[in-house]
C-alpha cells in the first residue's frame, strides 16, 4: 500500500498551495487534456446549431444565441485553466470537483438545442452554475492555503462566483422579454469578478503553461471545424451535380485551418501576458478567437448548402458566414500576438489580409481569392520571422 506524502492530510488531500509561476517545463497535464476533450462536444454543438440556425436565415437570431451559448462554454473552460495554472495540486478532490465540471459541460450541450430553438435557457444555466459552483469550491479551497494577500484574492474569486450563480438562477424567474438583458449584465457581472479580485492581489499564472493551454484548446476548435467541414463535404457527394465546387471548397477548408494554425503559432505568446492588463487582454480577446474558429465549420457547411440548394441565404452572402470568422480569428491574434513584433511588414500585411478576405464575398471568385490571401499571408511570415525573437524569455 503507498504511503501519502508527509504533507497530505488523513483524508490523502495535498495542502493547495501557489504554484510557481518560474517552474520550469511546466506543461498541461492529463487532466487538463482531458478537461478539454470534453468542452469540444459543447463547441461541436453550438456551431451545429449555428449553421441551422443560418441555413434556415436566422442570421440575428442565430449568431445572438451562439454568443452567448459560446460565451458559457469558453467562460468554464477558461476560469479552470487559470485557476489551474496557479493551484492545481492534482489530488483526489481536485480530479474530482474537475470532473464535476466536464458533467456539467455535457449538461450544458444538451441544453445549447433548446436555446436556439425556443430560447429556454434552463438547462444551460443549470448546467452552467453546476461547473461554477465547483470552481468556487476549488477557489474556497485554494484560500486555506494563501497568505493574507492572496486570501483576500482567492475569497472575492469564490465570493463572487458564487453571487454571480444565485443571479443566474434568479433570472430563470423572470419574464422572457427582459431575460436577454438580464443575461448581457449578467455576463458583465461574470467579467468584472476576475478584474476586481486580482487587483486585490495577482493570482500566481505560469506564462508559458498558460498560453500551451490556450494553443492546446486552439488547436481543438480548428480540428472541429476541419472534422466538421470533412463530414458536410462527404455527405454531398451525392446531392452535387458537379464535384468541381465541393473539390474547391474542400481544398480552402485545408488551406484556411492550415493558415489560421500558421498564423497563431507564428508569435511567442507567452510574451503576451505579464501585467494584470496584458494577462486580461489576451484571455478576453481569446473569446472572439475561439468563437471564430468553432464558426467556422457552420460557414463552410452553409456555402456547401448553397450548392445543393438547401441554404434560404443566397450567394454571395452565404459566403460571408466563413469570410467573417476567418478575417476576425485573424485580427484577434494580430491584436493580441502579432502586434507586439512591431514589424512594419507584418503589422500592414496580416491586418489588411483579414479584410480582403472579409471582402471577398463580394469579388466573383471568393474561394480562390481567400486562398491566395492567406497563402500570401502566411508567405509574408515565413519571410519576415526572427532568428530570435526579442523580448523572449526562457
Amino acid at each position: 500500500m503507498t504511503t501519502p506524502p508527509a504533507s497530505a492530510s488523513r483524508l490523502r488531500l495535498l495542502p493547495m498551495r501557489p504554484r510557481d509561476p518560474h517552474e520550469p517545463h511546466r506543461v498541461a497535464s492529463s487532466l487538463e487534456l482531458f478537461f478539454d476533450l470534453v468542452f469540444v462536444v459543447a463547441v461541436s454543438i453550438a456551431s451545429v446549431e449555428l449553421h441551422h440556425s443560418l441555413q434556415h436565415g436566422e442570421v440575428v437570431s442565430g449568431i445572438a444565441s451562439y454568443a452567448v451559448v459560446f460565451f458559457g462554454i469558453w467562460w468554464a473552460w477558461m476560469n479552470f485553466t487559470w485557476f489551474a495554472t496557479s493551484f492545481a495540486t492534482d489530488d483526489w478532490l481536485y480530479r474530482v470537483l474537475t470532473i464535476v465540471q466536464m458533467g456539467g459541460v455535457l449538461v450544458l450541450a444538451s441544453g445549447i438545442k433548446p436555446f436556439f430553438e425556443e430560447h429556454d435557457p434552463t438547462i444551460l444555466v443549470f448546467a452552467y452554475v453546476v461547473m461554477r459552483l465547483a470552481l468556487g469550491a476549488q477557489w474556497l479551497r485554494a484560500s486555506r492555503g494563501v497568505d493574507a494577500t492572496r486570501r483576500a484574492t482567492t475569497l472575492t474569486y469564490a465570493g463572487g462566483i458564487l453571487a454571480v450563480q444565485a443571479l443566474w438562477l434568479a433570472s430563470l424567474l423572470l419574464p422572457g422579454g427582459i431575460r436577454p438583458w438580464a443575461i448581457l449584465v449578467l455576463i458583465a457581472a461574470e467579467l468584472a469578478v476576475p478584474v476586481i479580485a486580482e487587483r486585490r492581489g495577482t493570482t500566481p499564472w505560469h506564462p508559458h503553461h498558460i498560453t500551451e493551454r490556450y494553443g492546446l484548446f486552439t488547436l481543438i476548435v480548428l480540428g472541429e471545424s476541419l472534422l466538421a467541414s470533412a463530414n458536410a463535404i462527404i455527405e454531398s457527394v451525392h446531392e452535387s451535380e458537379s464535384l468541381a465546387p465541393l473539390i474547391g471548397i474542400a481544398a480552402l477548408t485545408l488551406i484556411v485551418t492550415a493558415a489560421l494554425w500558421w498564423i497563431y503559432f507564428w508569435p511567442p505568446h507567452h510574451v503576451a501576458i505579464g501585467s494584470l492588463r496584458s494577462s486580461l487582454r489576451y484571455g478576453y480577446g481569446h473569446y472572439v478567437i475561439f468563437a471564430s474558429a468553432a464558426a467556422l465549420s457552420a460557414g463552410i457547411e452553409l456555402e456547401i448548402d448553397v450548392i445543393t440548394g438547401k441554404s434560404a441565404i443566397p450567394a454571395p452572402w452565404a459566403s460571408f458566414a466563413y469570410t467573417i470568422p476567418v478575417a476576425v480569428f485573424i485580427l484577434g491574434v494580430w491584436v493580441l500576438a502579432i502586434r507586439r513584433c512591431r514589424d512594419a511588414v507584418v503589422n500592414v500585411v496580416v491586418p489588411v489580409g483579414a479584410l480582403l478576405v472579409l471582402i471577398d464575398p463580394i469579388v466573383p471568385v471568393p474561394i480562390a481569392l481567400t486562398a491566395v490571401i492567406l497563402i500570401v499571408v502566411v508567405a509574408v511570415l515565413v519571410w519576415r520571422a526572427p532568428y530570435a525573437w526579442p523580448d523572449e524569455r526562457e
